[in-house]
C-alpha cells in the first residue's frame, strides 16, 4: 500500500483553527537558559517535543482546538488559506 501524496483525495478540506496548549512539567536545565524568554519558550517546546526522560517530567497536559470562521483570522492568514485552496483545485 502506498503512503504518498498521490493517495490522499485531492479535495482535503482546510480551515482555520483556534489552538491552546497548556503545558506544566519539570525540567532539569542550566539556570543561563531561564534569563532569555525567547530561547527559553524554544527550548521548552524542543525538550517537550522529544518527550520524557530523566530531565524532563510531564505534570499537566491540556490541548483544547476548535475550527473557527475564517473572518476571525488574520487578512495574511486568509491570503494563504485562499493560496493553498487554489493550488489543491489545481492539482
Amino acid at each position: 500500500m502506498k503512503h504518498d501524496l498521490e493517495c490522499q483525495p485531492a479535495n482535503t478540506e482546510v480551515g482555520v483553527y483556534e489552538c491552546e496548549i497548556h503545558l506544566k512539567f519539570r525540567l532539569i536545565e542550566e539556570k543561563g537558559v531561564l534569563s532569555d524568554r525567547d530561547k527559553l519558550l524554544e527550548m521548552l517546546i524542543e525538550a517537550f517535543a522529544c518527550g520524557s526522560d530523566e530531565y524532563m517530567e510531564p505534570i499537566q497536559i491540556e490541548v483544547e482546538a476548535h475550527e473557527v470562521p475564517e473572518v476571525q483570522a488574520s487578512p495574511q492568514m486568509r491570503r494563504r488559506l485562499i493560496r493553498l485552496r487554489n493550488s489543491r483545485d489545481l492539482a
